[in-house]
């Protein structure tokens, strides 16, 4: 899936980026892991310190690791998604009135899939169904990620394992991310592939 092997352990180039520490668990030793805190501000923040640090290692590819809810009932496992939307910005109305937002990113080397992302945690059928219309996954960071990633011109991969369908199952999350984490830290050591 992935055209470049990742290897994070032994390249100082690759940033991998998590959320939370649970979900960055099972990251190998000696790679260069980032955890943000949960949502888009708090990744944006981040991402963007650790990009812009002259004194820090010059980095080629930022990997986004860490859980989404799945918005088709058929989804399970690892994605790499292709595609990431900023689900709760009103982008249509901003465009309308003149403010070009930027509201979708391309991810090279994806499966295909599209994840939703924003700062609302989804657990509602109705909202699940509705964002189910346009995409595969759901998550709080991935949206952020590959806009700063592709602010500071740096490829970015985003790395998702399903921990839960993203509704009422959701609120279980602190006890599902272990398996969704050891996943993750697989797929890096691994060498992404």
């Amino acid at each position: 899936m992935n055209s470049t092997p990742i290897h994070p352990d032994f390249d100082p180039s690759i940033l991998v980026v998590s959320a939370t520490h649970a979900e960055a668990k099972y990251v190998p030793p000696g790679a260069r892991l980032l955890v943000t805190g949960i949502g888009k501000i708090r990744a944006t923040a981040a991402l963007t310190r650790a990009l812009a640090d002259p004194s820090g290692p010059s980095t080629r590819l930022v990997v986004n690791i860490g859980t989404a809810g799945a918005l088709h009932d058929h989804h399970a496992g690892l994605f790499l998604p292709s595609v990431v939307v900023e689900h709760d910005i009103s982008a249509t109305e901003l465009r309308a009135m003149g403010y070009p937002i930027v509201d979708r990113w391309e991810v090279p080397d994806g499966d295909g899939s599209v994840l939703a992302s924003g700062d609302t945690f989804v657990a509602d059928p109705l909202r699940r169904a509705s964002l189910a219309q346009h995409a595969d996954l759901v998550d709080m960071e991935g949206c952020a990620v590959a806009y700063v990633a592709a602010a500071f011109d740096v490829r970015c991969q985003l790395v998702k394992v399903v921990s839960d369908g993203a509704d009422e199952q959701a609120m279980d999350w602190p006890s599902l991310v272990d398996d969704a984490a050891r996943l993750l830290g697989d797929w890096l050591a691994d060498g992404g592939a």
